[in-house]
C-alpha cells in the first residue's frame, strides 16, 4: 500500500473520528434573566420601590399568582448531553415582595436547593379494578354473550 492511500485512509478515519465525537458535546443553555450581583445588592428593603427596582433590575420574569406584591427574577443554566434530558446546573430565583404601599419589603435569593425532580409514572395510567391478562381480553366474553351455535336449545323451542 503506498503512503498515499495510507494517509487518505488515516485522514479518513480521523475525520469520521471527529464527526462522531461530536455528537457527544454537552449542551450549555441559559434560559431567564441574566443575574448581576452587584445590580442586585443594590436593592434594599424600606430604601427602594416598584419603580426604582424596575429601573435597575427590568421588569420581572413573573410576578405573584395572588398579588402583584411579588416579583420573580428567574435565571437558571442547564447540560444536556446529546439527546439526554436537560440538567439543571445552576439556578437562581430572585424574590422581591412589596409591601401594599409599593415598597420593597424583602429581597430573598435562592438556588438549586428548589429544583424539584418529577419522574412521571410508568407509560401506563394506573386504575383502580381487576388486571385482565392477554388471553382473558381475547378470550374472556365466550359464552357471555348469548349461545354459541349448535348450543343448547333456545327456551320455549320444546321441539316435539
Amino acid at each position: 500500500m503506498s503512503s498515499l492511500t495510507r494517509r487518505m485512509i488515516t485522514g479518513a478515519a480521523l475525520a469520521g473520528a471527529m464527526v462522531a465525537a461530536s455528537g457527544c458535546t454537552r449542551i450549555v443553555t441559559h434560559q431567564g434573566y441574566l443575574v448581576d450581583t452587584q445590580l442586585v445588592s443594590t436593592v434594599q428593603p424600606g430604601i427602594d420601590n416598584k419603580q426604582s427596582v424596575q429601573k435597575v433590575l427590568g421588569l420581572p420574569s413573573f410576578t405573584g399568582q395572588f398579588s402583584d406584591n411579588d416579583w420573580y427574577y428567574v435565571a437558571r443554566t442547564s447540560k444536556q448531553l446529546a439527546f439526554g434530558s436537560p440538567k439543571p446546573t445552576e439556578q437562581t430565583v430572585l424574590h422581591i415582595r412589596f409591601d401594599q404601599a409599593g415598597n420593597v419589603a424583602a429581597v430573598e435569593q435562592t438556588g438549586l436547593e428548589r429544583v424539584a425532580r418529577i419522574d412521571p409514572v410508568s407509560d401506563k395510567t394506573p386504575t383502580l379494578g381487576r388486571k385482565h391478562g392477554f388471553f382473558e381480553d381475547l378470550f374472556g366474553n365466550i359464552g357471555r354473550v348469548g349461545t354459541l351455535p349448535g348450543g343448547p336449545a333456545q327456551s320455549g323451542n320444546t321441539g316435539g
